[in-house]
């Protein structure tokens, strides 16, 4: 076979990264990629990481393809007339902090894909078919060489995020055989995100809906059916909508067919099924009861759509505070700001870490509220509605709730954020060991501790394409030992 011509696949390598990364950005928050691969097995084994993915684990990625006993993944005999789409998985590096999937097929020999494992991911499943079908695109490109390349790889796995939940459902429906469906699974997913979309008397939807085959409705416990001859189309979203309002409590759910809305059931379903979650302006995806992501705006994401609080955990970190306590006081905030998460509404919470209290203007209590007791983290919760922020001590006991917290004007203010963020930055710039979590209605949450917005979202250098340039294995190592 001809030697492949290495600048058309270093150009198809940044084109597919380049789409990669803006595609799982969106879907997953600012994302790194990578790609290592080898077009035939006497060729060289090039890397392209153009934000540093791949550094910290030089060791590993040199033990794997310097030693020959750790490539036992790979065909014995390389088929160059193999198919461009007969793709063999090879498993993932497994790098901590890693994504990773290859594959091993005709026109490329060795391949495998990497991206940030974000600790918020709600399932990995969607963005590991995300990667599965870069190797699918890479390996098609090489096949039709440059004459016949149509550039289109980069563009579509951008747009790839209804097709990556697509892929997985289709591949867990083919790994339980047993759970053999006929659902048309891409017309489910956008009907999904155009009910979602649609509001009812001004409000979004909420409630559940759940897509069972044909063959397998007479499974479920039906409370009713609708008449066979007068059944709501699934693509009539207006009307699902309204539907929607029948199954808002109670724990009962609407039941489609994929193409039309069947009854209403009760109780756990114990064959294939896909449900999504509806709660208000975003919602949940579940197959099998399984969390494979969520939607809002109009799109699908791996959003779990409740704060991680990484930032008060890391903060927390700096004071010599025994580790029970901390673990208590993180778990305690985090339960409050989930109550106002999933109540929509906003409020803003001062730990306050000094062994003396800071003395703030609210109403105080004359008895602590232990927060360690479900009961007392209700009414916190309750309390934190009221105009003002909560004081919450090192005892982990809420002192005082109303409080109004002033401060002189800093730098850094954002007249933007409104009132109850730019106070919290006055606040912790003029009292040390303080630690403001402020929860908007609109459900971003800001930690913010001596007059600084704390935040440890990974922010990426944008690259161009011409600087997106592979490198062979060798010489990225070497460049790391030198």
């Amino acid at each position: 076979m001809a030697k492949i011509d290495q600048g058309f696949s270093q150009r198809l390598v940044s084109e597919i990264l380049t789409g990669l990364r803006e595609g799982l950005s969106r879907f997953s928050g600012p994302s790194r990629v990578a790609v290592i691969y080898q077009l035939r097995p006497d060729d060289d084994i090039y890397l392209c990481d153009p934000n540093g993915l791949l550094k910290g684990h030089e060791i590993r990625i040199e033990n794997t393809f310097f030693d020959p006993s750790n490539h036992k993944d790979l065909k014995a005999s390389h088929q160059d007339d193999q198919p461009y789409h007969s793709i063999d998985r090879i498993s993932g590096l497994k790098l901590d902090g890693i994504i990773s999937c290859g594959g091993q097929s005709g026109p490329v020999f060795y391949q495998m894909w990497f991206t940030d494992h974000h600790p918020e991911l709600l399932s990995t499943n969607p963005t590991e078919r995300w990667l599965d079908h870069a190797v699918l695109r890479f390996s098609h490109d090489v096949a039709n060489k440059r004459e016949l390349y149509t550039g289109i790889s980069g563009m579509y796995l951008r747009e790839y995020a209804t097709r990556a939940v697509e892929d997985h459902v289709r591949y867990e429906q083919s790994r339980l055989r047993r759970y053999l469906s006929c659902l048309e699974i891409y017309p489910i997913l956008e009907a999904v995100l155009g009910i979602s979309k649609t509001r009812e008397e001004k409000r979004w939807a909420r409630g559940e809906l759940t897509f069972v085959d044909q063959g397998l409705l007479d499974r479920l416990d039906f409370l009713t059916r609708f008449a066979e001859e007068d059944r709501p189309l699934l693509d009539n979203h207006k009307h699902v909508r309204k539907l929607l309002q029948a199954v808002q409590k109670y724990r009962n759910r609407l039941i489609s067919d994929g193409k039309y809305i069947i009854g209403i059931a009760r109780g756990n379903i114990d064959v294939f099924n896909i449900s999504a979650i509806f709660k208000g302006q975003f919602g949940f995806l579940k197959l099998n009861n399984q969390s494979i992501c969520s939607f809002a705006d109009g799109a699908y994401s791996s959003d779990a759509h409740q704060a991680k609080l990484f930032e008060v955990e890391e903060i927390l970190l700096d004071y010599d505070i025994d580790s029970t306590i901390r673990s208590s006081l993180f778990h305690i905030v985090s339960d409050l700001v989930h109550i106002a998460e999933t109540e929509s509404f906003g409020c803003c919470i001062v730990l306050d870490l000094n062994e003396q209290l800071i003395t703030i203007a609210g109403q105080d209590l004359d008895y602590p509220l232990l927060l360690e007791r479900s009961n007392m983290l209700d009414l916190a919760g309750n309390l934190a509605r009221v105009d003002g922020a909560i004081q919450i001590g090192i005892d982990r006991c809420l002192h005082r709730f109303a409080c109004l917290m002033d401060g002189e004007s800093i730098h850094g203010e954002n007249r933007a954020r409104g009132a109850r963020y730019n106070s919290a930055l006055r606040f912790t710039a003029q009292h040390r060991n303080t630690i403001c979590i402020v929860v908007s209605s609109d459900r971003p949450v800001s930690v913010i501790t001596n007059g600084i917005e704390y935040s440890a979202a990974c922010v990426l250098r944008e690259t161009s394409q011409s600087t997106v340039m592979p490198v062979t294995l060798k010489k990225w190592l070497k460049s790391d030992e030198a």
